[in-house]
């Protein structure tokens, strides 16, 4: 037996009168835009159920351990493109470029996992070889928003303890900024060559090193742990691509955020309708 929490903008009484009848659950407690079934079965049936209520509702489902605490992780994980934020932040200076079709249609393809990211990044910079740099202010000050339920949701593990991690294959222009704004404890980002106020063209990893790609992700939660001091499985790991999908496996949670296909696939939980803050209506919350 576990709890269902179901949630999304869509959530109404009638909504929630389907699920009672199929899960038949001892009580439940209501929140904003979600509500918590309690002690409903988990079986195969029932999750068929229940993910075909989800679908036409438009609404996530989580069968959750009743007993699961936020406080019982020691930290958050969070990618940062299409996740933490609303865009792609390369593909958007590609637009302000004037080449923003050829760099989105290799992005796209890396995300789903058909080429290898470390060359696509590589190619897509490489397009990039001469826009002027003030393209990355224009990109952070006029497009970029961080996503629904962010700010809620880091305050929150803060709070109950948590560290915070920004791993991404995005770069340090805007994980500095947003590192700043959220204050988040540690990122991981790779660095874009600028030369007299222009992009070279050229893509490295921190301070010259390895471009980060899935590995160098799932390392920077490798490091941030034993930094604490916790094994990886007290993580909480957010992403929507397939490079996010070795950090994923590392965690105690994994949760995929309007993600690909094949991330949704191996995540612990989705968010295809909520917030960001939606994952908190998971866990119990030491007040």
């Amino acid at each position: 037996m576990k709890d269902l929490v179901v949630q999304g903008p869509t959530l109404s009484p009638e909504a929630l009168d389907t699920f009672k009848v199929v899960c038949m659950p001892e009580r439940i407690t209501l929140y904003q835009r979600a509500a918590r079934c309690v002690t409903v079965r988990d079986d195969a049936e029932t999750r068929r159920a229940v993910q075909g209520l989800s679908d036409f509702w438009k609404l996530d489902n989580a069968f959750v351990d009743s007993k699961l605490r936020l406080s019982d992780f020691r930290l958050l994980v969070l990618d940062m493109d299409s996740t933490l934020v609303n865009i792609e932040t390369l593909d958007e200076v590609a637009a302000l470029a004037g080449k923003g079709e050829q760099v989105a249609a290799i992005t796209e393809s890396a995300m789903r996992g058909e080429v290898d990211y470390k060359e696509s990044l590589r190619r897509r910079v490489a397009m990039l070889a001469g826009v002027d740099a003030e393209l990355l202010t224009r990109v952070y000050d006029e497009r970029l928003a961080l996503n629904e339920g962010a700010p809620q949701l880091v305050s929150e593990c803060r709070r109950q303890g948590l560290k915070i991690l920004l791993a991404t294959g995005g770069f340090t222009f805007f994980t500095e900024r947003i590192k700043a704004k959220l204050k988040i404890d540690y990122t991981r980002s790779n660095e874009l060559e600028i030369v007299e106020g222009r992009l070279t063209g050229t893509v490295t990893g921190p301070s010259g090193g390895e471009i980060v790609d899935a590995e160098g992700k799932a390392q920077a939660v490798r490091e941030a742990c034993a930094q604490i001091g916790c094994a990886t499985a007290r993580a909480i790991v957010i992403g929507d691509g397939a490079n996010d999908l070795k950090m994923m496996q590392l965690a105690g949670v994994s949760v995929a955020y309007r993600a690909k296909p094949v991330v949704r696939k191996h995540a612990t939980y989705a968010l295809s309708y909520s917030g960001l803050d939606g994952a908190l209506n998971w866990f119990l919350t030491d007040a």
